[in-house]
């Protein structure tokens, strides 16, 4: 399962060092080459998002007290991915006159106030996307320690019945034993007769005993 993780890692590195040079050309050229760059990173930004899709159902499945290690990297992977994106829209649209004259106008004297703004607004995103983020890796952590507190009661619940697998047993030695404790008494009954008719018989021997040694005497 790592191997599978790393070989997207590598895969994504690629992609990333592709993006980011394809980013940086997209202010210097004319129209029409332009659009079909922009075309072609939104689309290798695409590839890179389920890319890190992947690696994260990857590392769902790796075992909690190995997977600290691999989040962190797709922490690492995520601010790098919000990186991009942020550079590719600003790339789109700096020193474009295309887009500068749709968003901005023609007006030179409210440009500037237009262009703060429109950085504000980037700005904006970019900080609520952080805390998207942000919100996502508590969840994704929420889940961790969710299924680590499954994992100690699945535990616990094996111990339980274990212990109650063992209760069972005993009982049911004991019953044995309670069963051939009474059939040793009733035996035991059936050949010397109850307690006080044992007894009895005793004493009525040696009564019989006395006189027999008696009219001896006489």
């Amino acid at each position: 399962m790592s191997s599978d993780f790393e070989g997207y890692e590598q895969d994504f590195a690629v992609l990333t060092a592709e993006i980011t040079s394809k980013i940086s050309r997209v202010p210097r050229l004319p129209p029409d080459e332009k659009k079909q760059m922009v075309a072609n990173v939104e689309k290798q930004l695409e590839e890179a998002k389920e890319l890190l899709e992947q690696m994260d159902l990857e590392v769902r499945e790796i075992p909690p007290q190995s997977r600290g290690m691999y989040s962190n990297r797709m922490r690492s992977y995520k601010q790098e991915m919000g990186k991009l994106e942020t550079d590719f829209k600003r790339s789109r649209i700096a020193y474009s006159d295309e887009v500068r004259n749709e968003l901005l106008g023609d007006d030179g004297n409210s440009s500037e106030n237009q262009r703060a703004h429109l950085l504000d607004n980037t700005e904006r995103l970019e900080r609520s996307s952080r805390r998207l983020e942000a919100g996502y890796q508590i969840a994704v952590e929420t889940e961790q320690i969710g299924q680590e507190m499954l994992e100690n009661l699945s535990h616990d619940r094996e111990k339980i019945q274990r212990a109650r697998e063992r209760l069972r047993e005993t009982d049911a030695n004991l019953g044995k034993s309670s069963r051939i404790l009474t059939g040793m008494l009733r035996r035991a009954q059936g050949h010397w007769g109850s307690p006080a008719i044992t007894w009895q018989a005793v004493n009525q021997r040696r009564t019989q005993g006395r006189w027999s040694w008696l009219s001896e005497l006489m």
